[in-house]
């Protein structure tokens, strides 16, 4: 890149990184001096808001690395990841949500003690913050590293070795973002996501289309042909046995590993416990599912572009999406890539700060406190723990790179350790009243020991993908909850008692909206299968396809119908 190409990239990328912040911060001005406005926005969020931060909160730079490179080295499996959160979004806003609502609650480890007892908070919320510290957030900081000495050839530009400018980047985002957790609280992170969403999608969009017009040779409809007619394996979405993701691990531990992150992870439901009420909150975590059904064309094809424009050859499969972009992307529009790439990054680890501290402030320091904490002295205290825990990701992002089995792989691996036994105990919790704290607190040790134990002492042994693993694990643990439920049981039936802070009156096009987005999943996995793309359309593609369309006619005006009936009794 030549210099001046260079400085245009850099100039062009901090102007939109400052308009960014500067309305992030004029949004947010006045509303961090409570503990509601600087952990929950001031319960305010609509759902422009909550579905811009989860969408951005959940996609950074891994996914377009990672999802792009696995579309280039093997086939469309990994989408599996990313539609079926659909499911995931659905029963966040239609069971988790309403309770979570109704209870005014800040944090789930709040929700777990309220229906368990203290021990259960305190073991949940060391779970979420050994997993947060050690892991996600340094591999948010190290992953976007990576993609930036990627796209951007770093160590050569400023004339450092690999691992000087690996620390320097580390730090440069990691300091950038910690400002938006550290000054403007939960809703400046809100903010700055769904802008830096907005040019997300922009570039997802260009990107693919730039990539087909340059296979097509100036014709996108050229290059749709192409990826379309050769080598269409690569557009299948239904995972063998030696595919990244197996098509039956969407039925097992998959569907328990997005109702964990959608429906409890407290660093993606923050922004919907943030909600100013159920209906603004359903519409976003709806429209959050709906920009899900989009990633297989944003970030995986094209890695099957790449494919086609470079055959098998790359040294890794991870640099598809890098070099595509630089092949196809204009220069004047890398500054703003680079802004979008960076922005993509602060949100999710400005979100994973935000969420650490306040997990730390409402479920450490304030149950440790013998009076109530005024809203000054907790603020001040979320600011000084979203600054030590910045600065100890500092520390451990760049020592990832010595993960001796690689970044996704250590992740996947540390995860399981705290997902399976909260969305276990939460399910519980939810839709039982006489299990006891100590079916939880037994079942979450468990999990622990047995999961580390199938990990570090067994994994030769044990052959079955680790989704299955998870599924089995979630089985034996509900178990245990209801044995001793059974055998121990609660002396008093746990009763659930709303606390009326907001307007739980439901959206009203919630029900139709869902089936719509089911259907858009299901119509993706035609699409990409054998039935659809893989070797040419099938007969049965095309009215399978209308029956879809035929059935979310009929909801829709059902439901429009049921709501004009209402309306003229009301009247």
């Amino acid at each position: 890149m030549a210099t001046s190409d260079l400085l245009a990239t850099l100039l062009s990328c901090a102007f939109f990184m400052a308009l960014v912040a500067w309305i992030s911060f004029r949004k947010s001005r006045g509303e961090v001096s409570t503990q509601d406005g600087y952990f929950l926005a001031g319960r305010g969020l609509n759902a422009v808001f909550i579905a811009g931060s989860m969408l951005l909160t959940n996609l950074s730079a891994e996914q377009l690395i990672g999802l792009n490179g696995s579309a280039y080295g093997f086939n469309m499996s990994s989408m599996a990841w990313e539609v079926t959160a659909a499911f995931a979004t659905i029963c966040m806003a239609f069971i988790f949500l309403p309770r979570y609502l109704a209870g005014a609650f800040s944090t789930l480890p709040a929700f777990l003690n309220n229906r368990f007892d203290d021990g259960v908070r305190r073991l949940s919320v060391i779970l979420f913050m050994v997993g947060y510290g050690l892991v996600t957030i340094p591999s948010v900081l190290y992953a976007g590293s990576i993609a930036v000495l990627q796209l951007f050839d770093v160590p050569g530009l400023l004339g450092v070795s690999y691992s000087q400018a690996l620390w320097m980047t580390i730090i440069a985002i990691g300091f950038t973002g910690s400002l938006y957790a550290v000054f403007g609280g939960l809703k400046a992170v809100a903010v700055s996501d769904t802008l830096n969403g907005a040019g997300l999608l922009l570039i997802g969009i260009a990107v693919p289309l730039l990539g087909l017009s340059a296979l097509g040779e100036g014709s996108i409809r050229e290059g749709l042909a192409i990826i379309t007619s050769t080598d269409t394996q690569k557009l299948n979405a239904i995972g063998g046995p030696t595919d990244p993701t197996p098509f039956g691990t969407l039925f097992t531990g998959m569907v328990l590993a997005n109702l964990f992150y959608w429906c409890t992870n407290q660093y993606v439901i923050q922004r919907t416990l943030a909600a100013k009420n159920l209906a603004e909150g359903q519409k976003g975590v709806l429209f959050t599912g709906f920009f899900k059904v989009l990633v297989p064309f944003l970030m995986m094809i094209p890695g099957v572009i790449a494919f086609h424009m470079y055959g098998p050859g790359l040294s890794s499969i991870d640099l598809a999406y890098p070099r595509l972009v630089r092949d196809v992307l204009p220069v004047y529009a890398s500054g703003f890539f680079l802004a979008v790439l960076l922005g993509a990054v602060f949100s999710s680890f400005n979100s994973l700060l935000n969420s650490a501290a306040t997990l730390f402030c409402l479920d450490v320091y304030a149950p440790l406190k013998k009076q109530p904490v005024d809203d000054r002295s907790m603020v001040r205290v979320a600011k000084l723990a979203s600054v030590v825990i910045a600065l100890f990701s500092f520390a451990i992002a760049p020592l990832l790179q010595y993960a001796p089995e690689g970044l996704w792989q250590l992740i996947r691996m540390f995860t399981g350790f705290y997902n399976i036994p909260v969305i276990a105990v939460v399910i519980v919790g939810l839709f039982t009243t006489r299990v006891p704290a100590l079916g939880a607190k037994v079942a979450i040790v468990f999990h622990v020991i047995a999961y580390g134990l199938l990990r570090f002492v067994f994994d030769d042994a044990v052959t079955i993908h680790f989704l299955h693993v998870y599924a089995i694990l979630f089985v034996i643990e509900v178990a245990i909850m209801l044995l001793f439920g059974w055998m121990r049981p609660r002396r008093e039936t746990w009763t659930y008692q709303p606390r009326q802070l907001l307007d739980l009156t439901p959206w009203r096009f919630a029900l139709p909206c869902a089936v719509t987005l089911m259907s858009c999943v299901v119509a993706l996995y035609l699409l990409f299968s054998p039935v659809g793309l893989v070797g040419g359309f099938t007969t049965a593609f095309w009215p399978l396809l209308l029956l879809l369309v035929g059935g979310n006619i009929f909801i829709w005006t059902w439901q429009v119908y049921r709501q004009t009936q209402a309306g003229s009794s009301m009247a």
